[in-house]
């Protein structure tokens, strides 16, 4: 998603009669005709940059557009940088699992959760593995009790088409 900065009316781009101006100290100059302001932003070797088009009337600061977008550029990157992604791990079981797989399974989840991440745990039924569902559920919920100290049923066993879905999510550390 880049190319998500605002684009600031400048200069001459202005149509507005009069604007509050804010100096180049970051001063309030005051509410002056435009032709004023664009006058001392060229004095003062800068630019007129429409900060704030919806304000009545609009504010207009004296500064350097092009330092400015600079830095409007870098606090987006730093806040990008600071964004946790959140992804969902698969984790896949079967009706008829053995206690050492189901634990390894488990093992594979509690790494997921510990890193932040979310973890989707599916119970597929193959064949005739689909007359005994409701046998299976105590799967999944002996799986979520196991990871109770690390996790939170986000969204319970529910079952779709040939599988039985459960959400697991990390528990904040608060």
């Amino acid at each position: 998603m880049e190319g998500k900065a605002i684009d600031y009316v400048i200069n001459e781009q202005i149509r507005e009669k009069e604007v509050r101006v804010i100096g180049v100290e970051g001063n309030q100059i005051g509410v002056i005709d435009i032709k004023q302001a664009l006058e001392l932003a060229d004095q003062a070797g800068m630019d007129l940059v429409c900060v704030s088009p919806n304000a009545k009337p609009p504010v207009c600061k004296i500064i350097d557009y092009g330092k400015f977008r600079y830095e409007i550029s870098r606090k987006e990157k730093e806040a990008k940088k600071r964004q946790k992604i959140v992804e969902i791990k698969e984790v896949r079981l079967s009706p008829n699992i053995d206690d050492n797989d189901l634990n390894t399974k488990i093992n594979q989840a509690r790494k997921f959760l510990e890193k932040g991440n979310r973890v989707k745990v599916t119970l597929r039924f193959r064949g005739r593995e689909l007359a005994y569902v409701n046998q299976s559920k105590p799967i999944l919920d002996g799986f979520a009790e196991k990871l109770a100290e690390v996790s939170v049923v986000e969204k319970p066993a529910k079952f779709e088409g040939r599988s039985m879905t459960m959400f697991l999510a990390a528990k904040s550390s608060k």
